[in-house]
C-alpha cells in the first residue's frame, strides 16, 4: 500500500470523523494527546509553521491562536474541505491545502516548525515524510511530532481486564512484525449508539514498525533529538474521562520533537 491508497481510506473516513470529534467524541485527543503535545511544544508566536496530516485541522488552530502563522495540509480532500469551513467560520489566517506528506508542495528552508498530530504512522512512506520535513525546515527549525507508542502499539494487542472490567495490563505480541496496510474497522468508543447511528465505521490502514526503527529513521534523516516525552493521564482527567485509565497503565503515545 502506497500514500495515496492510504489516503483514500482517510477520505472516506473524513465525514464521519469530523463529525465525531467536533462532537467531543475524540477523548484520547482531547484529554490526554492535545494537551500533552502542547505543554511540550516551545513559544510559537510570529513563526511560519506547516502542520502535516491536519486532518479537520482542530490542532491547526490551536497551533495558530498560539500566535504561529499556519500552513496546513492533509492528502485527504473532504478532510481539507471541513478545516476551510471552519477557516472562514472562525478565520485565523490559516491557508489548507491538499498535499501528500511525501510529496510537500513547498519551496526548501520556507518554515520555522513543522508539526505532525497522530498522522506520521499511518503514511506507508514514512521515511519520505520525514525527509520531506527536514527539506522544508529551515535551519535551525524543529519539527515536533506525535505518534501512537510502538512498543504498545503492535500486530497484536489485548487490554487485560479484572473482575470489574477494570484495565489493568495490556497484552502484546508480534512487536517485529511490521504490519503494511492492514485495516482496522472502528469508531471512537466514547461515541454513544445515537451519535454512531447510520454511519459506517472508520477503515484504517496499520503500519507498525518497532522504536529502533524510528529512532534510527530520525537519525539518519539528519535530525537531532531535542526531548521525546510518553504522556499519561493525570488521575483528574481520568475522573473526567474514565476511558483514559488504561492509558495510565502503559503510554499510548510518544511525543517527539528534534531540530535541523
Amino acid at each position: 500500500m502506497d500514500h495515496r491508497k492510504a489516503g483514500r481510506y482517510w477520505n472516506s473516513n473524513a465525514d464521519a470523523w469530523t463529525k465525531l470529534a467536533r462532537e467531543g467524541y475524540d477523548v484520547f485527543r482531547d484529554y490526554l494527546n492535545t494537551p500533552a503535545f502542547f505543554n511540550m511544544l516551545p513559544n510559537v508566536e510570529g513563526l511560519a509553521g506547516l502542520d502535516i496530516g491536519c486532518g479537520e485541522g482542530h490542532n491547526t488552530r490551536m497551533t495558530a491562536r498560539r500566535g504561529a502563522r499556519v500552513t496546513a495540509v492533509d492528502i485527504a480532500e473532504n478532510f481539507i474541505r471541513h478545516a476551510q469551513a471552519a477557516e472562514r467560520a472562525y478565520p485565523l489566517g490559516i491557508d489548507y491545502c491538499i498535499a501528500s506528506a511525501v510529496e510537500l508542495p513547498f519551496a526548501n528552508e520556507l518554515y520555522d516548525f513543522a508539526t505532525g498530530f497522530m498522522s506520521f504512522m499511518d503514511v506507508p512512506e514514512i521515511g519520505r515524510v520525514l525527509a520531506e520535513s527536514f527539506r522544508v525546515l529551515k535551519p535551525g527549525g524543529f519539527l515536533q511530532f506525535s505518534i501512537t507508542h510502538p512498543c504498545f502499539d503492535t500486530a497484536y494487542r489485548r487490554n487485560v481486564r479484572d473482575a470489574e472490567g477494570r484495565k489493568y495490563a495490556i497484552e502484546v505480541g508480534d512487536y517485529y512484525r511490521d504490519l503494511n496496510g492492514e485495516i482496522s474497522e472502528w469508531l471512537f468508543s466514547a461515541a454513544p449508539a445515537r451519535a454512531t447511528q447510520g454511519l459506517e465505521e472508520f477503515k484504517t490502514p496499520r503500519f507498525t514498525h518497532t522504536l529502533s526503527y524510528w529512532l534510527n529513521l530520525i537519525i539518519e534523516t539528519g535530525f537531532r533529538f531535542e526531548r521525546l516525552e510518553e504522556p499519561k493521564p493525570s488521575d483528574e482527567a481520568v475522573s473526567i474521562c474514565p476511558k483514559l485509565q488504561g492509558a495510565q497503565i502503559v503510554s499510548y503515545f510518544l511525543h517527539i520533537r528534534v531540530r535541523k
